[in-house]
């Protein structure tokens, strides 16, 4: 039986993609325009507040096109190690297990980096964002913001 994310590849992403990524961004005109900083970000010259050097990005191809895509690094943000800096999944590809593949993919990388707690800064227009998060073993710790005191969990493929 053919799994949700069949067609799907998951691969690293780098600076090359994010024009592509900006482009998947668009396909939803209320998730508001891709970051202009994301480049910088995968350039190693952005750095959000408390970031740490080492981060990483993945992206979902369908065929050769970007329809979702992932970045985190380290950080001492909030007492957490890692953060989520950057999720999203172009609407057509939503609710086929897409964010939690790239999740876990991200998810690995912070483990293997040393970094268990977690956090994300949820998009507060998104209807999605907080139900999915909680969905994946994160909490709020304020309005806009979740964590994963062990984000490790969610390596377990039955979480």
């Amino acid at each position: 039986m053919a799994g949700p994310t069949d067609n799907i590849r998951l691969r690293t992403a780098t600076a090359a993609d994010v024009p592509a990524m900006a482009a998947c961004r668009l396909t939803d005109p209320a998730a508001g325009p891709p970051d202009p900083r994301m480049a910088a970000y995968f350039d190693g010259r952005h750095h959000p507040q408390q970031a740490l050097g080492p981060r990483v990005g993945h992206v979902a191809l369908a065929g050769e096109v970007v329809v979702g895509y992932i970045a985190g690094h380290l950080t001492t943000r909030h007492g957490c190690a890692a953060e989520v800096q950057y999720l999203f999944v172009a609407p057509e590809f939503r609710r086929r297990g897409i964010a939690t593949a790239l999740l876990r993919l991200l998810a690995d990388w912070f483990v293997t980096n040393g970094a268990r707690k977690v956090c994300v800064c949820v998009d507060a227009d998104s209807l999605s964002a907080k139900p999915f998060y909680a969905s994946t073993g994160a909490t709020p710790f304020t309005q806009l913001w979740y964590r994963w005191h062990d984000i490790s969990a969610l390596l377990d493929p039955r979480t």
